[in-house]
């Protein structure tokens, strides 16, 4: 299992915004083969910061079978615009 993590830092004054956009890219994700499973936090100390993990059955998953997709297209449609900076995002293994 893969674990995809990205902080995402939202445009202050549209954190309402992105979440009810987030609501419906959630249902892109989820629908895409390999995906299991992900989880959405706000920073109680920067509230415009969100922590996203994603968890994936493998890396191809999230890297072509998502990314590669048409369905990236509506979900980096709903939510890319609410960034700033654009968010890093990498992946993790479990090792214990």
């Amino acid at each position: 299992m893969i674990t995809e993590h990205a902080l995402l830092p939202i445009i202050h004054g549209r954190e309402d915004e992105f979440e009810t956009a987030f609501r419906e890219a959630r249902f892109i994700i989820s629908a895409i083969p390999g995906f299991r499973n992900l989880s959405l936090s706000r920073s109680v100390e920067s509230p415009n910061i969100y922590l996203l993990l994603v968890e994936w059955e493998r890396l191809e998953d999230h890297t072509v079978r998502f990314r590669q997709s048409p369905d990236y297209d509506r979900w980096r449609e709903l939510l890319h615009h609410f960034y700033e900076p654009f968010p890093v995002v990498e992946h993790y293994q479990a090792v214990l």
